[in-house]
């Protein structure tokens, strides 16, 4: 009853740090909107007074930056909207609809640019440029670097790729803004005109970043392998709780930033009873929610021999030497041997970096079969879901 009582109290608190969350994400994007509409309209004035295409297009890439803040804002409100009964698991992935309308919107921006570039190249214009206009360049790379920095720390300490993301972009508009100086100061100096030029590699850098940023949440609405720090943490929470002889197959499914539901099997003793059972399943649901902040809905279980002698005892050194020697199997575990029938269970994961996953597999359990033949074995070939 402890344990149920205490998860109830950890969803409220989850409830309530989530949306403080985000409303720090709004906070930061609201920086971002003002920073870089500043910083548009000021490369928009001295770019078209200078006449030079590659400042002109550097005012675009901050608008669309701006842009890009505004629907991160709108997406973080529509993400934080409670379940509901068409939607049971919430509206987090929201978050990466947004991320998809960004990178289009990046994508298409860099593909105008390159158009103008382009046209520029064919019929060039002559760029004029006096201190006042380096001045505000100069400047805009500083902002921009402070930005990006501002928004990675955040979006690594609120869980926001998008913010992550927009950290990025900003750094990279800073490198783009020093270009562009350096190509300013080249044509003070008497040397070639490089604006056009340098217009479309601008552009062709916006055009990869709106891919990257495309490919990035395709793959986790896809469904990505979550990360091994995660799920290492989360097996050692589970393994934590008294009786837990073991803990496997944790698959975590994504629904939105920091929003991880899943299951876990664990090993306990054959003896354990039905309260033994319950009592460690909602102690696990328990601690994990408290300590990783994930929700796991399902605790399977598998019964362990309670007596480690004889034929279990060397058919466990077997597996685990079987394991150790091939670098294809990652895992075998689950293993129960009930003598009265003669049956062994046993569950293998076999790495999806293998050749033929079934065929080592099969390999594994032949060999098994070869050393035990007195018993039949009842294998499951696993998925290579986590760490």
């Amino acid at each position: 009853m402890t344990a149920a009582v205490d998860q109830t109290v950890d969803m409220a608190d989850l409830v309530q740090a989530e949306g403080q969350r985000q409303a720090k994400i709004v906070r930061t994007s609201i920086i971002g909107v003002a920073a870089n509409v500043v910083l548009a309209a000021f490369k928009a004035v001295f770019g078209l007074l200078s006449n030079s295409i590659a400042i002109v297009l550097d005012a675009v890439n901050n608008l669309s930056d701006a842009l890009s803040s505004v629907i991160t804002i709108i997406g973080t409100k529509l993400a934080g909207k409670p379940s509901d009964r068409n939607h049971p698991y919430g509206h987090g992935r929201i978050e990466y609809l947004t991320t998809i309308i960004i990178g289009i919107l990046v994508i298409w921006a860099g593909l105008t640019s390159l158009v103008e570039s382009v046209e520029r190249i064919i019929d060039p214009t002559e760029a004029v440029y006096d201190t006042a206009t380096l001045v505000v360049v100069a400047v805009a790379v500083v902002v921009k670097i402070v930005l990006g920095r501002y928004f990675k720390a955040r979006g690594k300490e609120l869980g926001s790729d998008t913010l992550v993301a927009s950290g990025t972009d900003a750094t990279m508009d800073a490198v783009i803004s020093a270009s562009t100086l350096v190509a300013a100061i080249i044509t003070m100096l008497g040397g070639p005109g490089l604006e056009a030029w340098l217009g479309a590699v601008i552009a062709i850098i916006i055009i990869k970043a709106g891919v990257d940023i495309l490919r990035e949440a395709l793959s986790k609405i896809l469904g990505e392998r979550v990360s091994g720090d995660v799920t290492r943490a989360v097996k050692e929470t589970v393994s934590s709780v008294p009786g837990v002889l073991g803990a496997y197959d944790l698959s975590l499914n994504d629904y939105g930033p920091q929003r991880l539901q899943g299951s876990v099997h664990v090993e306990v003793d054959e003896n354990a009873t039905a309260r033994d059972i319950d009592r460690i399943s909602r102690e696990i649901q328990a601690r994990v929610l408290a300590r990783n902040h994930i929700l796991l809905h399902t605790v399977g279980v598998y019964s362990s021999n309670a007596g480690v002698e004889g034929r279990v005892a060397e058919m466990r050194r077997v597996v685990a030497r079987m394991v150790e020697e091939n670098p294809d199997v990652l895992e075998a575990h689950g293993l129960y041997v009930d003598d009265v029938t003669g049956m062994v269970r046993l569950d293998i994961v076999v790495s999806y970096a293998a050749a033929d996953r079934n065929a080592v597999y099969a390999a594994f359990v032949a060999e098994l079969e070869r050393q035990f033949p007195e018993y039949s074995f009842v294998t499951v070939l696993d998925p290579d879901v986590s760490d």
